[in-house]
């Protein structure tokens, strides 16, 4: 006979509650498990960026007639990628940094090779 001292409360119904997740929200939990690899995820960054998008702009600018701003904007997310970095910021930044990075230079990549 189940009483009120040992049956389980009414309202925990966590089985049959939908969970609600978003992929912000799965990128969010992700960048958070990474806050160990901290040091991992800014020597990353550099050197993925040193080598894949530090000469893309003297190629786009070469080959594609891109103007030069693409110089100014692959240099400031670099700056902007080495400032958060070393300045302490959180793992959550530093992530979101590189991946607005990445995806600003495929869009400059996409504007002028196609």
């Amino acid at each position: 006979m189940a009483t009120s001292i040992n049956a389980p409360a009414s309202w925990d119904n966590t089985k049959t509650q939908k969970t609600n997740s978003s992929i912000w929200s799965k990128w969010l939990a992700f960048t958070d498990s990474q806050a160990k690899n901290r040091t991992f995820w800014f020597l990353f960054s550099l050197v993925f960026q040193g080598v894949f998008f530090l000469p893309l702009p003297a190629a786009l600018t070469f080959y594609y007639n891109a103007p030069i701003y693409t110089l100014v904007i692959t240099l400031t997310l670099f700056f902007a990628n080495v400032i958060a970095g070393m300045g302490g910021s959180g793992i959550r930044t530093m992530i979101n940094l590189f991946a607005a990075s990445i995806l600003v230079h495929i869009t400059m990549m996409a504007i002028y090779v196609l």
